[in-house]
């Protein structure tokens, strides 16, 4: 198989990675300077970012199954393609969840939190850009660890901010919609150490 059509995958996975990032951003932008009247356009922007990533999806499962050979198993590159678009749809998910609770503002564990997050997807996004060289790459097995790292924080921060959230709010309804968000931003996390997990696990099947 040629150097180029083995890039496709590859490029195909950082691509999407990068679509995570941009999501991740642009969410962040968005809570830092609150404006419920401003949400619903939001949603639109954030749910485009999606689908391009979907669409990166779609053009890397439909290449897998026309190749003869592939770089690495057909069944790695669906699972870790399907991993990293599950990063951007989590992202999506949390916006989401702002939006059909019509929070009116941003509590700033939100924000602590979806700061980590973004930390771990940029982490992702360095993992990716050396991928198509693991089988030489020194790089690789620091930015799974960091990634480790990153979601270990995540998930302290959800626990803290959970507490906080039932410490200090005592509207019902807030209580509730916090619940949903700081769930998802947990998973976003999540989102990106399974994608993590899935490049160890190609490593560890071609070393």
């Amino acid at each position: 198989m040629s150097k180029k059509q083995d890039a496709f995958y590859f490029d195909n996975f950082t691509a999407c990675a990068e679509d995570a990032c941009r999501a991740a951003h642009m969410l962040r932008n968005v809570l830092s300077g609150y404006r419920l009247e401003d949400v619903s356009q939001w949603l639109d922007k954030i749910h485009q970012i999606e689908h391009e990533a979907d669409d990166k999806k779609h053009q890397l499962t439909d290449r897998v199954s026309k190749a003869f050979i592939t770089p690495i198993d057909r069944e790695d590159i669906v699972a870790l393609s399907h991993s990293i678009d599950e990063v951007t749809d989590k992202i999506e998910e949390v916006f989401i969840r702002i939006y059909i609770n019509n929070v009116p503002s941003i509590r700033s564990e939100a924000i602590a939190l979806l700061d980590i997050v973004i930390q771990c997807c940029e982490e992702v996004c360095k993992l990716l850009q050396e991928f198509s060289d693991f089988k030489h790459s020194r790089n690789l097995k620091e930015s799974i660890i960091r990634i480790n790292t990153l979601e270990e924080e995540a998930d302290k921060m959800f626990i803290s901010s959970m507490r906080a959230l039932h410490s200090e709010e005592k509207d019902t309804l807030h209580i509730i919609a916090w619940r949903e968000i700081y769930d998802y931003l947990e998973k976003c996390a999540d989102a990106c150490e399974h994608v993590a997990d899935g490049v160890e696990t190609v490593i560890m099947k071609n070393s």
